[in-house]
C-alpha cells in the first residue's frame, strides 16, 4: 500500500511530469498548370491543357511522450482539356473535371533507450476511375550520438481501376485483361553527419507492380491500320531507383543542398536527375532558397510517336511520359520563421493558445524538350496547438 501511494505521488510531482510536445498542423495549397500538344488521350498528339488545385492539411499529434499520431488529409481539383478527348461528344464527361480525395493515417512510438522509431500507416484514395488502398510500416534505427540513421519502410497499395474506353472503342469486349493493380514498395535509407557542416544520406528503393499497368482510355495509332487501338503495356514492373543526399552548411547565411538519383526499370527507361537547393538566410527568421532540377531519360522499350507502332507489336505505347526525354525546373522559395512566431490566436471550442510559427511560399516553372511546359505555386501556413495538459 504504501508503495502505491508513493508511485501515485510521484506520479503527480511536478519534478517527474513529462510535458508533451504541442501539436503542429500544416496547411499546403497549391495551384497548378501545364500545357503541351502530344497527349496521349489522343494518340500522343492534341492538347494536353490542365489545371489542378490542391488543399492539403498535416497534422502531428503527440498522443504522449513517446507516442504520436499523424494524418495528411487533401484534395485535388482538376480539370483537364486533355483527358475530355475520351469522349469529346458528352457534354459532362467525368474526364473533363473531377475531385481526388486522399487520406494517409500513421503511428510512431519511439524508444528513446535503444533510439529505434517503429510506426505503421494506413491510406486510401478515390478518384472518378480509381479507388486505392495502402497499408505500410517503418522501422528506424539512430545511433547513441545521433551522427548516423538507418531507416527502412515498405509499404502495399492495392487499386482497383474502373476500365474506360475511349469512346471509338467501346462495345467491343474486354480489350484488357484485368481492372486491379498491386504495388509493392521497399525503402531504405542511411543518414551520416561527416562534421559540423556536411551530411549525407544514401537512399535505395524496390518498387514491383502488378496488375492493370497500361491506361485504358490512352489510344494508339498505327502504320498499317486507320483505328486506333487501346494502350498495352506489360502486367508486371520492377522500379530500381538510388539516391545520394549532400547538405553543406556554408555558414550562417548559406546552406546548399545537393540530390542526385538514378532509375532503372524493367521496361527499358533509365533516368538521372539532378537537384540544386541554395537556402540563404536574410536576418535571422527570413530566407529564400532558389532551386533547380534537371531530368533526363530513355524512353521505355513500348514508346512510338504517333501512327509510328506496328500491329504485329504485343505492347505500345504513344505516352510521352515514357519516352526519351529531358526536363528542366526552376524557381525560388521563401520562408518566414520568427523565433516565437508570427502571431498567436485562441481556439474557438478548446481556448488553447495556437501559435502561427511560419509561413513559405515556393513558385516554379517547369519545362521540357517535347513541348510540355508548366508553372506551380504553392504555399505552407505552420501551426503549432499546445497539448493543454
Amino acid at each position: 500500500m504504501a508503495t502505491a501511494a508513493m508511485a501515485q505521488g510521484t506520479a503527480k510531482d511536478p519534478k517527474f511530469f513529462q510535458q508533451v510536445s504541442p501539436a503542429d498542423v500544416n496547411i499546403l495549397a497549391s495551384y497548378y498548370t501545364q500545357d503541351g500538344d502530344h497527349s496521349p488521350v489522343t494518340g500522343g498528339i492534341g492538347t494536353e491543357q490542365l489545371t489542378d488545385v490542391t488543399p492539403t492539411i498535416i497534422v502531428n499529434v503527440p498522443l504522449d511522450t513517446v507516442t504520436s499520431l499523424h494524418v495528411n488529409f487533401g484534395m485535388d481539383f482538376y480539370s483537364s482539356a486533355s483527358t475530355d478527348n475520351i469522349d469529346p461528344f458528352e457534354v459532362s464527361s467525368a474526364s473533363s473535371s473531377d475531385t481526388r480525395t486522399h487520406i494517409n493515417i500513421g503511428l510512431s512510438r519511439n524508444n528513446n533507450l535503444h533510439h529505434v522509431i517503429r510506426s505503421i500507416n494506413i491510406g486510401a484514395s478515390k478518384e472518378y476511375d480509381y479507388t486505392s488502398f495502402s497499408v505500410g510500416a517503418g522501422w528506424t534505427k539512430g545511433s547513441r550520438d545521433g551522427n548516423r540513421e538507418l531507416s527502412l519502410a515498405g509499404e502495399i497499395f492495392m487499386d482497383a481501376i474502373k476500365v474506360i474506353y475511349p469512346i471509338e472503342l467501346r462495345g467491343q469486349g474486354d480489350l484488357v485483361s484485368a481492372n486491379k493493380r498491386q504495388s509493392y514498395n521497399f525503402s531504405a535509407t542511411l543518414s551520416q553527419v561527416i562534421n559540423q557542416r556536411l551530411q549525407l544520406s544514401f537512399s535505395s528503393d524496390l518498387v514491383y507492380q502488378t496488375g492493370l499497368l497500361s491506361t485504358t482510355f490512352h489510344r494508339v495509332y498505327f502504320q498499317d491500320q486507320e483505328k486506333p487501338q487501346v494502350e498495352q503495356l506489360p502486367a508486371n514492373r520492377f522500379k530500381f531507383p538510388f539516391g545520394l543526399r549532400l547538405n553543406y552548411y556554408a555558414g550562417d547565411y548559406l546552406t546548399a543542398r545537393l540530390f542526385y538519383r538514378f532509375y532503372n526499370d524493367s521496361w527499358g527507361i533509365s533516368s538521372h536527375t539532378l537537384e540544386l537547393e541554395t537556402p540563404i538566410k536574410i536576418g535571422p527568421f527570413f530566407s529564400i532558397y532558389p532551386f533547380y532540377r534537371f531530368y533526363t531519360q530513355t524512353g521505355a522499350n513500348y514508346f512510338a510517336p504517333y501512327g509510328r507502332h506496328l500491329l504485329s507489336e504485343e505492347f505500345y505505347t504513344s505516352d510521352y511520359d515514357l519516352s526519351d526525354l529531358n526536363s528542366h525546373k526552376a524557381g525560388l522559395g521563401v520562408r518566414y520563421s520568427p523565433l516565437f512566431g508570427i502571431s498567436k490566436f485562441n481556439m474557438p471550442i478548446s481556448g488553447n493558445s495556437t501559435l502561427f510559427k511560419s509561413i513559405e511560399l515556393r513558385a516554379a516553372q517547369y519545362w521540357r524538350n517535347d513541348g510540355l511546359h508548366a508553372f506551380i505555386i504553392s504555399t505552407d501556413l505552420g501551426f503549432s496547438i499546445p497539448s493543454g495538459q
